[in-house]
């Protein structure tokens, strides 16, 4: 993406307040024309109190230098009031449209698949949200305040000093070219040296957000110093690719100080030598030596402005990337709102391939009717979790069907259909934020009533009673004022407050000591009954009574019934089934020996 391009994008995403923007362009439209009556109403001044009447079209003749100083201080009250309106407004909506950026991108990254997700650093995805705003920020209002003026000054300054005295006017125009030459230049040879230096700067910020999301880790293995030292070490990668970037533009900062001495110099010869002709007048001197003193100014700000772009352009390319990225799954031009379901799932011939090489799931063909109970067996990467993601659409299928109540999910909006199902992960997922406010992510309208009664049911009061704040303590980041145990049952009492017809347990009680995960499933059989569960299952004796059985291996259903018939049949599922409950028996004979030293 070219610096152009780059720029045009960033403008294009002032959107509601576009109108105010071309307001304010108009302004620096005018202001650029007003700021060049100084020079000329002071040349002309110089003029008249020199006795040298020759006056140009610009200015009327006059012998009194009190109506060319009546117009100077009106040009220059209205510049300064049209440059403080400007400045104001600016601002204003730069900030106002910062904020709406950053909402708009927050939002659509929320709304990014799983798989986005899973192969970004969340570090990276704050450090690009920041950082991209805050650079958009600087850009609108630079470009609003000083930049755009900056502009079209040239835009009029150069033709203005042409039609008054073309021979001044060509050092002007010589001015440019050697400030054009010169920031080509350095914009070639550091663009490529930025986009190492953010490069950088994400990897810092990746790095950093890594080890205080580990920090239990960092400390308990002694990784302090080398977590510091790896630190240290990319921060002396960027200062070694930023460094290069910044003496480059020193040199352009040196030039400019040194041109603005020789240009003026140069003014004074020629005008010397021209008036000498009778080829130009005292005040014209004067004239230009304002002009070329405006015009390094501005050619001062142009400069800035692209060192400016330019050092922003990586951050902006990374925001508008992100902000770019279609998601994979999304709602249909045609999708509906399928309101409650009752329940009713069926999976048609699905297929489904992370890589497009080998198949995560393969051919899926079963019914799950309202109220069943769906249990899901098999090794780790057999493509149990990754069919249940299919059933919520994490993903889409390559091939297949998927259905809910004789509806294609496809057709169905995400929310709606999102709303019928409630997932307990095995991971329980939790905000820093208070326990009833995670509760009530399931129901936001949730009275404390419902609340006491969902944790209630998921064996969750009890230790929230225990709490001095009780549901108004706060659960920590990610849960970690929480146990393992007491954060599983806050997530299986927020799937309950949802009272969705569809309910996903992907190893839900894992978390849980023997005796809560019996209490714990005594409730969960009340709450399954009359919906359609899907439960994903290492331990066995959690899925005795489900309705259907379905075991996996590699990505495909090599066995299904109930618990019995699959025992009865002998096959890997009966194989499972004897190693762990063989497994069970020697410990509960390991605990008996060391019970009764007899033994």
């Amino acid at each position: 993406m070219s610096l152009l391009h780059l720029y045009t994008r960033v403008l294009q995403l002032l959107g509601r307040e576009a109108r105010l923007g071309w307001i304010l362009a108009v302004a620096n439209l005018l202001l650029a024309t007003a700021q060049f009556a100084e020079p000329i109403l002071f040349g002309r001044i110089v003029d008249v109190m020199s006795g040298n009447l020759a006056t140009g079209a610009l200015v009327p003749e006059t012998r009194s230098p009190w109506p060319l100083l009546g117009a100077w201080v009106c040009f220059g009250l209205f510049t300064i009031l049209c440059s403080a309106l400007v400045a104001l407004q600016a601002d204003r909506l730069a900030h106002r449209q910062r904020q709406a950026v950053l909402t708009s991108y927050f939002e659509h990254i929320l709304q990014l698949p799983i798989s986005f997700h899973t192969g970004t650093h969340s570090g990276r995805l704050m450090k690009v949200m920041l950082q991209g705003t805050d650079a958009l920020w600087r850009v609108w209002l630079g470009f609003f305040r000083e930049h755009f003026a900056a502009l079209l000054s040239l835009v009029v300054l150069l033709p203005l000093s042409l039609y008054i005295n073309w021979r001044l006017a060509i050092l002007l125009f010589v001015l440019c070219v050697v400030f054009t030459a010169l920031t080509t230049l350095v914009v070639h040879k550091t663009y490529g040296m930025q986009g190492e230096v953010e490069a950088q700067y994400s990897d810092l910020s990746a790095r950093a957000s890594d080890a205080l999301g580990n920090v239990a880790l960092v400390q308990s293995f002694v990784r302090i110093d080398a977590e510091v030292q790896g630190l240290r070490n990319v921060s002396g990668r960027l200062l070694a690719a930023q460094m290069p970037v910044l003496s480059w533009w020193a040199l352009v900062t040196v030039i400019t100080r040194a041109s603005t001495t020789i240009t003026v110099l140069a003014i004074f010869a020629l005008g010397i030598w021209l008036n000498q002709q009778g080829l130009t007048s005292v005040g014209e001197i004067v004239m230009f030596v304002s002009f070329a003193t405006l015009l390094i100014q501005r050619l001062e700000q142009v400069v800035n402005f692209i060192n400016n772009v330019l050092m922003e352009a990586p951050r902006l390319r990374e925001f508008l990337a992100v902000l770019d990225t279609v998601p994979a799954v999304r709602d249909r031009a045609d999708a509906i709102d399928c309101g409650r379901l009752s329940g009713l799932v069926e999976f048609q011939n699905v297929s489904f391939s992370y890589d497009g090489k080998r198949p995560a799931v393969e051919d899926l063909n079963f019914t799950a009717l309202p109220g069943d109970t769906i249990a899901l067996v098999g090794a780790t990467g057999a493509g149990k979790s990754t069919a249940i993601a299919l059933l919520h659409r994490a993903f889409d299928p390559q091939s297949g069907v998927i259905k809910v109540d004789g509806m294609d999910i496809r057709g169905i909006t995400l929310a709606s259909l999102r709303r019928n199902i409630g997932v307990v992960f095995q991971e329980a997922l939790l905000f820093d934020r208070s326990i009833a406010d995670n509760l009530r992510v399931g129901k936001p309208d949730a009275t404390p009533e419902d609340l006491r009664l969902a944790a209630e049911r998921a064996q969750a009061l009890e230790f929230i009673e225990r709490s001095d704040h009780k549901f108004d303590t706060n659960a920590g980041e990610r849960g970690r004022m929480l146990s393992g145990g007491e954060r599983q049952r806050l997530s299986i009492a927020r799937a309950l407050l949802k009272d969705p017809p569809i309910l996903i347990l992907d190893e839900a009680t894992s978390a849980l000591d023997a005796v809560t995960e019996a209490k714990l499933n005594l409730a969960l059989d009340e709450v399954m009954r009359g919906r359609t569960t899907f439960v994903i299952a290492h331990r066995l004796s959690t899925i005795r009574d489900a309705t259907r059985i379905l075991v996996f291996d590699n990505g495909k259903v090599i066995e299904s019934g109930t618990f019995d018939e699959l025992v009865k049949l002998g096959g890997s599922f009966a194989q499972l089934a004897r190693a762990q409950f063989m497994v069970q028996e020697s410990a509960r004979s390991a605990i008996g020996q060391a019970a009764d030293p007899q033994l």
